[in-house]
């Protein structure tokens, strides 16, 4: 136990130093996630969710699943493939997780990539995972059908459809649908009703929706 307390010491001195160094996108929530983590680091065995500001935005996550042990760590607008070069040393493999529910690439098409590079880079991702935590269950959300990001949608499907056939057959690891019950009623429309007013980022309305999709899988 004093070993894994000594290397783990040393891995956050030779982050900060990182950090002091060299710096990369958002790097200031990196250091605030780990500043949290020096006072109160979470268990082993916990249920991360990991991924872009649609998880950082989501304000009562932990008080939604109140008797799961929730580790929230949405990176601002972060690229699915920024979360391969950069963050998951930091805030993801440290955690020992059971469970990761990851949200990212939307970003990544918005900025210009196209859907074959989110899955790439998913493909990555998961063999990281799988190398460093082996044991950990690992669940896709799905890319959402922003209101205002209605022009990628063909690539969103791209995306999603990939992953989802790729996670088909890889156990302990699931692509989760989130995009049906943002749509209006019998149409492929997202309702924009359940969106913030930049029809971007879901409303408690759209987590609500939320919820009830990732409960079971939470629990």
């Amino acid at each position: 136990m004093k070993l894994k307390l000594t290397l783990l010491l040393i891995a956050f001195t030779f982050g900060a130093r990182v950090f002091a160094q060299t710096g990369f996108p958002f790097d200031d929530e990196i250091r605030n996630f780990k500043h949290e983590d020096s006072l109160s680091f979470p268990k082993p065995d916990g249920i991360l969710f990991i991924g872009s500001s649609s998880i950082r935005k989501w304000e009562d996550l932990e008080q939604r699943f109140p008797n799961s042990p929730i580790i929230k760590r949405g990176v601002g607008g972060s690229e699915l493939s920024q979360l391969v070069k950069y963050y998951t040393p930091y805030i993801l493999f440290p955690y020992h997780p059971a469970k990761i529910f990851v949200y990212a690439g939307e970003n990544d098409i918005a900025a210009g990539e196209t859907a074959d590079s989110v899955f790439a880079n998913f493909k990555v991702l998961y063999a990281m995972i799988r190398q460093q935590l082996p044991d950990a269950k690992i669940y896709y959300m799905s890319i959402k059908p922003s209101p205002s990001r209605l022009q990628f949608l063909p690539e969103f499907r791209k995306a999603n459809k990939l992953i989802k056939d790729y996670l088909a057959d890889k156990p302990g690891s699931l692509y989760i649908n989130m995009n049906t019950v943002l749509y209006k009623a019998h149409t492929t429309v997202p309702d924009s009703t359940l969106f913030q007013g930049d029809y971007l980022h879901l409303n408690p309305k759209g987590y609500d929706r939320w919820q009830k999709i990732l409960e079971p899988f939470v629990k």
